[in-house]
């Protein structure tokens, strides 16, 4: 929730002289707060308060669907000196519910910046906190978990303590939350190859579920020649067939994946089939699930672009980019029968070096694989880029397998 109500000017990279003259306030479940100055929208904004390790992207962290609902405090110390532009942004909003940073850039210098970060919160209703010790309020979502908090700023800060901790007791937890569906499409579209530097017929094909998807997924794909028809995360196995894919994906997203029932029975209709899957993200937690196994909330997350992850198949570790506080519980010595058994063996193909969380699947025996972080890694790095290759090569080889089975067939009955 947000009180768009800002009396700032979203324009003027000096607004926030004046924002910041505004006393602001952090009030996390367990009581513990944290003063500081308005930035963006004045007014209150609830949520789930989580903080993103990333020293750099910060505009690509809060226009990231999966930070829905959630109030993300930057460790980084210097927060908007950049600006923001038309071109960084991984979808069509800012969707952080609030924002937490400890020194506010004055006013942004950049060859790229169109306007500051400061004007785009208060323009697009975002209420922040700036002026606060993130290293201390970092220190104690670690020492404790993430949990549910609010920022107050303006009038809104000038209640008692003891009503402002009641309204964020008051607010949604993250458990049992469904927000795909929020943070998706109304409608299909199509991100074409040619529109993204490849030249000649797409190679192929594939329907890829909107769960919360970061632009740059997509591109990621056209840039090596796949057709990508993006569906909304309301989709069904008809829709998913009538763009006739050679390849089923599904994105990051928000919210509890125990919540995603539609979604695992849609993964299992396309399993079924034996459509080569690949899924980040959420996608690998509906993969989990589709094959029977469970998921749980972690204390504080991963959420940055500098998570330390061992791909177990060739011990290269990768840096990676990471925004999830759900993960998958599977069994990390090796392969074993997934509990629905239909689906064969499966493994954990790569692991968290921070806290032995898995960090991806892979199916031995159906042509489907996922990983937990962002190989699409805007604004990077770029360690994971093979993996969009990696299906790539799953769907050649599925398609070369059918043919040749198809031209057997078509031999023995001769």
């Amino acid at each position: 929730m947000t009180d768009n109500n800002a009396a700032t000017h979203p324009n003027d990279v000096d607004a926030s002289t004046a924002a910041s003259a505004a006393p602001a306030v952090l009030v996390l479940e367990d009581g513990r707060t944290f003063r500081g100055r308005s930035y963006g929208a004045t007014g209150t904004a609830l949520g789930e308060a989580v903080f993103a390790t990333g020293m750099t992207g910060y505009q690509e962290t809060i226009t990231d669907p999966s930070y829905a609902r959630q109030l993300v405090v930057q460790t980084a110390p210097h927060i908007g000196n950049t600006g923001v532009n038309s071109e960084d942004a991984e979808s069509r909003k800012i969707w952080v519910a609030g924002y937490v940073v400890r020194d506010a850039a004055r006013r942004p210098s950049n060859w790229r910046s169109e306007r500051s970060l400061d004007a785009e919160l208060v323009e697009q209703g975002i209420v922040g906190i700036q002026g606060v010790d993130t290293r201390a309020i970092t220190r104690h979502l670690r020492e404790n978990k993430t949990m549910r908090a609010g920022i107050f700023s303006g009038e809104a800060a000038k209640a008692a303590d003891s009503e402002l901790l009641a309204a964020v007791k008051a607010s949604a937890p993250m458990e049992g939350a469904r927000l795909a569906e929020e943070v998706s499409i109304d409608e299909a579209y199509v991100v074409e190859p040619k529109d993204h530097g490849w030249e000649g017929d797409a190679r192929f094909s594939i329907a890829a579920i909107d769960l919360g998807i970061k632009a740059m997924t997509p591109v990621r794909f056209a840039e090596r020649g796949v057709r990508v028809h993006v569906l909304p995360a309301t989709a069904t196995l008809e829709d998913v067939k009538a763009v006739n894919p050679d390849g089923f994906f599904m994105s990051n997203g928000p919210g509890d994946p125990a919540t995603a029932d539609a979604q695992v029975k849609l993964l299992r209709s396309v399993l079924d089939e034996k459509l080569p899957y690949f899924g980040i993200c959420f996608g690998n937690q509906i993969l989990g699930r589709a094959l029977g196994f469970g998921t749980y909330k972690l204390k504080y997350g991963h959420r940055g672009i500098n998570q330390p992850v061992m791909d177990r198949r060739t011990g290269k570790v990768e840096i990676t980019s990471q925004n999830h506080g759900f993960a998958v519980d599977a069994p990390m010595d090796g392969a074993s029968t997934a509990p629905e058994e239909r689906y064969g063996r499966v493994e954990v193909s790569h692991v968290s070096l921070n806290d032995n969380v898995v960090e991806g699947l892979s199916c031995l025996d159906i042509p489907a694989f996922s990983v937990q972080y962002h190989p699409e890694a805007a604004a990077g790095p770029h360690d994971a880029a093979y993996l969009f290759d990696r299906f790539i090569e799953l769907m050649d080889g599925t398609k070369n397998s059918a043919q040749t089975t198809s031209a057997q067939t078509s031999e023995d009955t001769k």
